[in-house]
């Protein structure tokens, strides 16, 4: 088969298809006013749902039952301590880079602890120690919303020759992470858990430790998200994570991560990341109420998931 053959045959694909389709279609209704704005806010909002879906498909990747529901209540409490401690200090910003980070890390660990120590089940897990970390961000919020440092924020919203500096960011997180799917033993270790687990282990991988670094990891790109999301918004707030529980996991599914696990690929989460907020602009433009977009939505995402699904899946 050619090159350009198996390109075609690839899931991911159907994703950039999907997303270039919605632009068009709104370009083309709106007669091309806009539609230059409209990509560079797909391009902003699309990197943050990069970021949590990054991590998300390493966990999914590990094989069926294994999700990571923590992600919203995570991202809420990072940015909320986090801009607490710069208060609007630009010299604390690395402080609270790494404040964001490092709660990103204790969060996994928590998750882990509960799989593992415990045997609870990830979505039980993930969902239940979510409460926890949603109430201590409300303890520590206490209903106050701090302003991010001016240099933060500029930095979130600064574009060059109109392209998001931020999703530039983003798409160099996304090449490392593509490079530590497919270019280490970590990579290959998660794909081989997937496939199946007890192989994996008899042919000697360090399945708990592999485990272990993938929920950390998830939480800690987690960690950064609600960092730089909330230096976006103009500081943290509680629901600031709500859309991306869902969104994390279906921008895995519709770029063409297996949810049985055992087959992953990152390229296709920036076009599924682009293809969701296209979607519903799109919608949006059209004047669609809210029943119908989210009815229209689910069915137009579904379609993308079955198109993805015909291709063969090589890693």
């Amino acid at each position: 088969m050619s090159a350009a053959g198996r390109l075609f045959r690839q899931p991911w694909l159907w994703a950039w298809f999907g997303a270039l389709a919605v632009w068009l279609a709104t370009a083309i209704f709106t007669q091309g006013r806009g539609a230059t704005e409209v990509l560079s806010a797909a391009m902003t909002f699309g990197a943050f749902f990069v970021i949590v879906a990054l991590g998300q498909m390493f966990v999914i990747t590990l094989g069926p039952g294994n999700v990571d529901l923590s992600i919203p209540a995570c991202m809420t409490l990072a940015g909320t301590v986090a801009m607490k401690t710069m208060d609007g200090s630009a010299a604390m910003i690395p402080l609270g880079l790494v404040i964001a980070l490092v709660i990103g890390a204790a969060v996994g660990t928590i998750n882990y602890a509960l799989i593992r120590l415990l045997r609870i089940p990830p979505i039980i897990a993930t969902l239940s120690s979510s409460f926890i970390f949603q109430s201590a961000a409300i303890w520590w919020n206490r209903g106050l919303r701090v302003k991010p440092p001016e240099l933060l924020g500029d930095f979130t919203t600064a574009r060059i020759g109109g392209v998001p500096v931020i999703a530039l960011v983003v798409v160099l997180l996304a090449v490392l992470g593509h490079v530590l799917l497919t270019r280490t033993i970590y990579g290959r270790g998660v794909v081989a858990i997937g496939q199946n687990m007890r192989a994996a282990h008899l042919s000697g991988v360090k399945v708990e430790r592999i485990r272990a670094v993938t929920y950390i990891m998830s939480a800690t790109l987690a960690g950064l998200c609600g960092y730089l999301l909330s230096a976006f918004s103009g500081g943290a707030a509680l629901n600031m994570g709500e859309e991306y529980l869902l969104s994390s996991i279906a921008v895995v599914v519709i770029g063409g991560t297996s949810v049985a696990g055992g087959y992953a690929n990152v390229p296709g989460l920036w076009g599924a990341a682009l293809f969701l907020f296209l979607l519903v602009t799109m919608l949006n433009t059209f004047g669609a109420g809210a029943g119908v977009r989210l009815v229209l939505t689910g069915l137009i995402i579904i379609g993308v998931i079955v198109a993805a699904s015909g291709g063969k899946r090589d890693v």
